[in-house]
């Protein structure tokens, strides 16, 4: 097969740099952000901390309800500026939405006489603000603001620090709040860096450099990554199958953080996630309309790669191994057919239907080296896998399959904690038997409801193991702006998959 012609941007690829966010005292000269409560009045707003270095002059044109996600401009002095924001009823989706409209306001500010942003921006918070309430603010002001551009700007965007002033006793559980939450952040840009990078870029042997850079320095962190001659000696032939349409060959990737010390039996979690790069649909090829955003179709893997990156920065005291098996799916003569068997790690066979419903062809490979390889105590994959889920749940929930009841809690407490939303979907064994095939072991694609039937797909090759299945073909992508989230690739599910490997070690160090 003739080498593929490599394209890449002329001028430099820029995702917006995240707000830098700290905890400490007011600042001489720093833009000031006040809260204003709900309830109060026009004359008489219920203002929270900081409202003196506005004066009075701005309650002649102001009035400020205090809804959630309300931002008033508040000129303070011709150098700076101030901002009143509005959380509505404080609860954790409130606090987010406040910090990313807060952000974007800051943002899109020039002062009146310098034309330029204010750099430095203190927030002052009242002093009953509780960890989650925090956590939930720094998401939104570090997620709130992003853009991923390739630009011929030549210049570096404004790098902004915002201080967090309170007054409160339990000052260190707020410290602990703000790091985990810098994380979880720094975790989802890193998601959507990688999922909005263009495909003519972004080929499964980028996308494998680019997370073993990603793992350069971070201490304890590894990446092994096995090319398409290691992935034939394996047999997997799902991940062969769907790449080999391309001229640019699919990869294996393969993260490893060892945490946790003593006698202790240490639990090892693996994380599982679809990294097609681009998909065309293969010869089953998809309609035109959309077909730009299947970019986007590795941001299974994309989080993975950064949950990875974040449990190391976390330090938690578990095993886990990141599986990011990346092809991409493209229409040539030598692309897989519907028609065609295809034999995976474990031998199972697949009668292939649909070349367009690849995802699964990779994670059955990855499910079964797992199970061969790693023995984990948990399995969780992630994936935009079908359209069904986006029918079923719409945009901005994410589907998913567990085991067990005590891992579907699991799974919605993280998702809580993190402020990513989910919904349990059914086993149903009364389609079981629908996966089974006739010219093959079973059917890639079986009858029946769509998100369903692919997740009893994929629990043939699971061996019975605990396992979670995570759907996000919604809520993966957005075309428009809601509280953190911005357009194009959104990060989803990365913040879960910390937060699962973090309460697995909270289980062992209890």
């Amino acid at each position: 097969m003739p080498a593929r012609h490599q394209t890449t941007p002329t001028v430099p690829t820029v995702p917006t740099p995240m707000v830098d966010v700290e905890l400490g005292k007011r600042r001489r000269g720093a833009a000031i952000a006040v809260l204003v409560a709900p309830g109060g009045t026009a004359d008489e707003p219920r203002l929270g901390p900081g409202a003196d270095a506005f004066g009075d002059g701005w309650r002649d044109w102001i009035e400020p309800t205090g809804k959630t996600g309300e931002v008033r401009v508040v000129p303070a002095m011709p150098s700076t500026a101030g901002w009143l924001f509005g959380v509505g009823d404080r609860g954790p989706a409130d606090w987010r939405a406040a910090g990313a409209a807060l952000i974007r306001s800051i943002q899109d500010f020039d002062t009146a006489d310098t034309g330029r942003r204010p750099a430095a921006v203190d927030v002052a918070l009242p002093p009953d603000i509780v960890p989650i309430e925090l956590r939930m603010f720094v998401l939104g002001l570090r997620l709130g603001g992003y853009r991923f551009r390739v630009t011929a700007d030549q210049a570096a965007p404004v790098r902004r620090t915002v201080r967090l002033c309170v007054d409160s006793p339990y000052e260190i559980d707020l410290r602990v709040a703000l790091e985990r939450a810098v994380v979880h952040g720094s975790a989802t840009a890193l998601t959507r860096d990688l999922a909005n990078m263009p495909s003519n870029v972004k080929t499964p042997a980028w996308l494998a450099a680019t997370a073993t850079r990603a793992a350069a320095g971070v201490a304890g962190l590894t990446v092994t990554v096995r090319d398409e001659k290691w992935l034939a000696e394996q047999g997997f032939g799902g991940v062969l199958a769907v790449g080999g349409g391309s001229a640019s060959p699919p990869r294996l990737i393969e993260l490893s953080w060892r945490g946790g010390t003593g006698k202790a039996k240490t639990p090892h979690l693996v994380l599982i996630g679809k990294g097609v790069t681009f998909d065309t649909g293969g010869i089953s090829i998809k309609r035109p309309d959309g077909m730009h955003m299947m970019r986007t179709d590795m941001a299974g893997a994309a989080a993975v790669i950064a949950a990875l990156r974040g449990i190391a920065a976390l330090n938690l005291p578990i095993r886990v191994t990141g599986l990011a098996p990346a092809a991409e799916n493209h229409v040539s003569g030598s692309a897989y057919r519907p028609g065609d068997v295809v034999r995976h790690v474990d031998g199972t066979t697949t009668q292939v239907a649909n070349t367009d419903a690849e995802g699964r062809m990779l994670l059955a490979d990855a499910l079964g080296y797992a199970v061969r390889e790693l023995r984990p105590d948990l399995m969780v994959d992630v994936a935009t896998l079908t359209g069904s889920m986006k029918v079923a749940l719409g945009l901005r929930t994410g589907g998913f399959f567990a085991t067990t009841g005590e891992l579907a809690a699991r799974i919605m407490a993280a998702g809580f904690s993190t402020g990513e939303r989910w919904w349990r979907m059914p086993l149903l064994d009364d389609h079981a038997d629908d996966v089974r095939g006739d010219l093959a072991d079973v059917r890639q694609t079986p009858p029946g409801p769509g998100g369903i039937a692919a997740a009893l797909f994929l629990r043939e090759f699971t061996a019975d193991l605990p396992w979670v299945h995570l759907d996000i073909a919604g809520p993966a992508r957005s075309d428009k702006t809601y509280d953190e989230v911005v357009p194009g690739a959104t990060g989803f599910a990365a913040r879960t998959l910390i937060s699962v490997a973090e309460s697995l070690a909270l289980r062992r160090s209890g």
